[in-house]
């Protein structure tokens, strides 16, 4: 159905009078430790920036902003896509920031038609929606991207969250999933893109991925079900800039990258129609405990699907849009703060409640600019595009900039979704640890009085829970797993409801995700207050200490899960080297800190630890990047084929799971190679720490 009229839950954007006194007020306040930016000691110089930053927050403009954002469903590679890039454009120079956008060329999917039809035992038939009822004009109809076009005729099975572990059960059930329409639940870990997958490896026909819950039962989920790796299938390793190299469709890496069988997503409601009708055997006890849906029985059958999709894959032209603010003293050192703009339909929370954040950061870096601050560092404000069809826009532009990136980026912090819902949630390289913990205790907790975000999440265990960044989920992915740059995931809200639905407009953040826009504040005003420390700390808030007992970590937990045959000897004297370095550099760090001379050999100094510091990460990069894998070279944080044990040393993972016709002695010694490959890569990493030859 069509959004909703947004309530007026809030003012609408500031007047020009009132913009003018909060711009008095911050010329009060500000002018004496901001018109000399470098003048005072860096400490007392950030501490006024903070308070300045946090001051201008405002609630009301970020709904304003939102509200602009989801007027019109925005998908890549569409007209109005193109409307909301100029939007943001515009908002960028109209605050005097230089900005410019990047274009290239790349292969889009999009859906020409389908249908669904189910033919129950007595005789009856009934057609199915496929996509949601009065969806509003230009929303695209549910769909998997790069779903292969297809007609099947066959049997329904139920294979609840479409795990290998799922169609054991079922097998063991004597239930063959061969020729059927297999229908999965969401969840269980693991993608669209690999709930698929699995399902062809089984043998099935066509995949139809149902998500269930209590409210919003109506909504289609879409999504792509590329494999393989992120960015352009037909530029894999390269940018798809004008006068590129492209591969053909039908080139054999290209097929690869796309399912071979056809799918589509379902709501919760057509799925129950399908699902309460099958025979066969009883649905497995330990799948019952979370099952909201009417399924009793497995199948196969008796209900027969007849289902059809036709889908056309597009070249299509796709825009990332930047705003650069120059560097003051260390022009050449880059902090980035991304959010992707395009989304499957009017986007509230995913992506455009991330970009309201980062239009939000541009106003009130654009109000300490006139006020006479200049960031040490350069700020990069980055939008990309076409991150729902595989994280496309950031991937390229990184391919573009692999070598600057490499020497010249400090960080890359990342908000996709800013608000989902309550919780605060965070992710990171281990470096950026302390950071995060001090920056959440500066800002206010927007769901309860009195206390920090800090203080409420670490009440709940998040700050002993900061996650890792191994999955293929948003556009930290190739800055980290590619790039090897410290980088920083957050967003308010694990799940919503309405998630890649018609339903995600306007009127559902208002009612439901985030009534006043708190915790939009809140997520801003983090996101600015780490761009701040990393752009201005004349020494990078990096804490290669908590990396060191993160390794040391995973080794304890592997040591747990892989055979003792296997030594894991190199990896424990790695992590002693590094976690030396990270000492020495932690020590290195405190000294200059405390130095109170200022000159040019202090600076030089503190110039050359905070590149060691910077490009350590570089360090866990290997060229032959994962097995089978090799675009991702990250080799502590990637994506794994086993989606369900560990998220850290991928190879390894990868390594451990077994191969028809290998031997145990190849499969041990596999594990072990990746084991060698993984402590070279953290010797590597503790060199870049010291910074000095062997």
């Amino acid at each position: 159905m069509m959004p909703k009229q947004p309530m007026n839950v809030l003012t609408t954007k500031p007047s020009p009078l009132s913009t003018m006194v909060v711009m008095l007020i911050l010329c009060i306040l500000g002018f004496y430790a901001l018109h000399f930016p470098h003048s005072s000691t860096p400490s007392e110089n950030l501490s006024h920036l903070e308070k300045l930053f946090l001051s201008t927050s405002s609630n009301s403009t970020i709904s304003s902003y939102l509200r602009a954002l989801t007027m019109h469903p925005h998908l890549a590679g569409t007209k109005p896509a193109s409307d909301t890039t100029r939007y943001v454009l515009n908002h960028f120079t109209s605050l005097g920031l230089s900005a410019h956008t990047t274009t290239y060329t790349t292969l889009l999917s999009f859906p020409v038609r389908s249908s669904l039809s189910a033919h129950f035992n007595d005789g009856s038939s009934v057609s199915l929606r496929l996509t949601e009822e009065a969806s509003g004009a230009g929303v695209v109809a549910a769909y998997h991207a790069y779903s292969p076009s297809g007609a099947v005729h066959a049997p329904a099975v139920f294979a609840n969250y479409g795990r290998q572990r799922d169609y054991r059960a079922l097998a063991a059930m004597g239930v063959n999933v061969s020729g059927c329409v297999v229908v999965v639940r969401k969840g269980g870990e693991m993608g669209r893109g690999a709930v698929v997958e699995r399902a062809e490896v089984n043998g099935a026909a066509a995949v139809l991925v149902y998500g269930e819950g209590d409210t919003w039962r109506k909504g289609f989920e879409r999504g792509h079900v590329m494999r393989g790796g992120i960015g352009d299938p037909l530029t894999p390793g390269w940018a798809g800039v004008e006068g590129a190299e492209t591969l053909g469709l039908e080139d054999r890496e290209v097929l690869k990258r796309f399912p071979k069988i056809p799918s589509m997503p379902l709501s919760a409601e057509v799925a129950d129609t399908i699902l309460s009708s099958l025979g066969g055997v009883h649905v497995p006890l330990h799948w019952r405990g979370t099952l909201r849906s009417k399924v009793r029985h497995v199948g196969p059958g008796p209900t027969l699907l007849n289902f059809t999709y036709e889908g056309e894959k597009k070249v299509a032209t796709i825009q990332n849009v930047f705003a650069v603010i120059k560097g003051s003293e260390e022009p050449d050192r880059y902090v980035l703060l991304g959010n992707h703009r395009d989304a499957w339909t009017y986007g509230a929370v995913d992506p455009s409640s991330g970009t309201a954040a980062l239009l939000d950061i541009a106003r009130r870096f654009s109000a300490l600019l006139g006020l006479g601050w200049k960031p040490r560092r350069t700020i990069i404000l980055c939008s990309w595009d076409a991150e729902e069809f595989g994280m496309i826009g950031s991937t390229e532009w990184v391919e573009q900039n692999l070598i600057n990136l490499g020497s010249k980026a400090v960080a890359y912090l990342n908000v996709d979704c800013a608000v989902q819902g309550p919780d605060f949630f965070v992710g990171s390289t281990p470096q950026l640890d302390n950071l995060i913990l001090e920056v959440t205790n500066k800002v206010k907790d927007p769901d309860s009085d009195g206390v920090s975000l800090y203080e409420n999440w670490a009440a709940g265990g998040g700050g002993n829970n900061i996650q890792r960044l191994s999955g293929v989920d948003s556009d930290f992915a190739p800055f980290v797993q590619h790039a090897g740059v410290p980088s920083i995931d957050m967003y308010y809200g694990r799940d919503f409801p309405v998630y890649h639905t018609a339903f995600d407009s306007y009127n559902w953040m208002a009612e439901y995700g985030d009534p006043f826009f708190h915790r939009h504040v809140a997520v801003t005003g983090v996101w600015g207050l780490l761009a701040l420390h990393l752009a201005d700390d004349p020494i990078l808030p990096f804490n290669y200490v908590s990396y060191a007992n993160e390794l040391q970590l995973y080794k304890n937990t592997l040591s747990n899960l892989i055979d003792q045959k296997i030594s894991l000897h190199p990896l424990t004297l790695s992590i002693e080297e590094f976690a030396s370095a990270a000492k020495e550099a932690d020590d290195e760090i405190k000294k200059l800190r405390l130095q109170e001379t200022e000159g040019c050999f202090v600076d030089m100094k503190k110039r050359a630890l905070n590149d060691r510091l910077m490009l350590a990460e570089k360090g866990f990069l290997d060229a032959d990047g994962l097995q089978g894998k090799q675009w991702f070279k990250h080799l502590v944080f990637g994506p794994s084929s086993d989606h369900e044990r560990i998220n850290f040393f991928p190879g390894i993972s990868d390594s451990t799971i077994t191969s028809a016709g290998v031997s145990e002695r190849e499969r041990l010694a596999s594990i072990q190679h990746e084991i060698w490959r993984v402590a070279r890569a953290i010797r590597r990493a503790a060199s870049a720490l010291r910074g000095e030859f062997t």
